[in-house]
């Protein structure tokens, strides 16, 4: 490889760190070297490949599923992407490509630091991105629209993560897509190094839309370099737009993206890319995390703490999977909750009050978050009984209707019925962050993880 690339500072996003290999050299000290982890390892750092562990973004029906894992000894999170088992049937195979691409170091990469290979399981661990997907800040956070210097921001970091991926001999890069960009604790994207291996026994799986994937690929069913420029193209569009639009229809909005020319021959190279936007770009003494709304303490405490996953969900403010825990845990925690009820209470009033309790349960699940807020209520006011799970419940359908004030107060007085949950602590977090107010959630979250390994150590 005549030239080799580098880490590249945030910045100042000049040509002339590109070729900084002295700066790679330190980046490459920066983490472990690559390991072979065994399946043991793997399953203990996921708690056995726990559900609430899935941190990929089509959960348990996706063909290999990514989860949140802490390996033993460790301080930091990592991801573990497990194949399904018609992946990879060779297993000298998977080894040598999982190891080549553990090779590479780049601050503008979620490095690949280790690898499984027993049996027929096969498994990939990479560095953990708290920060989410290109694609939910693009497209499922309405309330939080990205700025335009943070999108040129992520199309030159991309062009410089390929352009490095190409100088060291890995210039493919499968199923490009606004998913495989993840954004790091201090919110710069980073592209995936999962989509540097092979989707499948064959590398012809293409799993997004059709409607994305390069003409040429269609036609042969494989990835040639500028198909990589293609869906670099397609990205663009994601940017520029803020939305999800096929190729067939990008001439409708813009007419400057030589990417998406048909013949592949005829679009341009990454490292003319990395040129064509460096000029581009704007406030670049602003740190990523600024420019996202991303509380750099925030990311930072999730860093030095081990957060439960709804912990997790609650630091970064995912409401949806907030909704998905609260589902699946129902009401295990009101175990041991005291509930005075009096021979005179089972009467059609108690009916009444636990038929309201159903009701909201359905609303809730089906996500009628309006509705399980009334029948929440009626059962709340009743004061037959008390549920700090019920209140849970109530808190995230506030927050899913705007309601941070209500929410926080249904936090707190889950928190008063069980001073001992974890959770009413982690929602009342979500709800200062939805507030606005940092701090305060911060030290919310210290209490809830503090509680949580006292629970443990008992």
């Amino acid at each position: 490889m005549g030239v080799r690339c580098s880490k590249l500072s945030l910045c100042c996003c000049c040509p002339s760190n590109i070729n900084d290999s002295s700066t790679l050299e330190n980046e490459k000290e920066s983490l472990p070297g690559f390991i072979e982890y065994s399946l043991d390892q793997l399953k203990a750092a996921t708690s056995g490949f726990c559900t609430k562990n899935i941190v990929s973004e089509h959960g348990e029906k996706a063909p290999n599923v990514v989860y949140r894992g802490k390996l033993d000894g460790e301080d930091h999170l990592v991801a573990v992407k497990r194949f399904n088992r018609c992946a990879w049937p060779d297993p000298r195979q998977f080894l040598e490509e999982a190891k080549a691409v553990g090779q590479l170091r780049s601050e503008r990469l979620a490095n690949l630091i280790g690898c499984c290979c027993e049996g027929n399981e096969r498994l990939l661990v990479a560095e953990f991105m708290p920060n989410e997907t290109l694609s939910k800040h693009l497209f499922h956070w309405e309330n939080q629209h990205m700025k335009w210097a943070m999108r040129l921001r992520v199309a030159l970091f991309l062009a410089q993560a390929l352009e490095y991926c190409s100088c060291r001999g890995r210039a493919l890069y499968h199923d490009l897509n606004a998913y495989r960009i993840l954004f790091d604790q201090d919110g710069n994207p980073r592209l995936s190094s999962f989509g540097l291996m092979k989707n499948s026994r064959d590398g012809k799986s293409y799993s997004t839309n059709l409607a994305f994937a390069p003409p040429e690929y269609l036609r042969t069913g494989r990835v040639i370099p500028e198909s990589v420029v293609y869906s670099f193209g397609t990205l663009l569009l994601d940017l520029l737009s803020g939305k999800h639009i096929p190729p067939s229809h990008a001439l409708d909005l813009i007419r400057a993206s030589r990417c998406l020319q048909y013949e592949p021959r005829e679009r341009p190279n990454m490292k003319s890319l990395v040129t064509a936007l460096t000029p581009l770009q704007k406030e670049t003494e602003v740190p990523s995390h600024v420019l996202m709304g991303i509380s750099h303490e925030t990311t930072s405490l999730k860093h030095t703490m081990s957060l439960t996953p709804l912990g997790e969900a609650c630091s970064r403010m995912d409401l949806t999977a907030i909704h998905e825990i609260l589902e699946e845990i129902g009401y295990k925690d009101d175990e041991g909750t005291a509930n005075e009820l009096s021979f005179q209470m089972w009467t059609d009033k108690i009916q009444e009050t636990l038929n309201s309790k159903k009701s909201g349960d359905t609303a809730f699940r089906a996500k009628d978050f309006g509705i399980a807020i009334e029948c929440y209520t009626h059962f709340i006011d009743s004061e037959t009984m008390v549920s700090p799970t019920v209140l849970a419940r109530r808190c995230l359908c506030y927050m899913m209707n705007d309601m941070p004030q209500e929410a926080l107060g249904d936090a707190m007085q889950a928190q008063v019925i069980s001073p001992e949950w974890p959770a009413a602590f982690y929602l009342q977090a979500a709800a200062l962050f939805s507030l606005g107010m940092d701090n305060d959630a911060n030290e919310t979250l210290k209490d809830g993880t503090n509680l949580e390994a006292k629970n443990h150590r008992n």
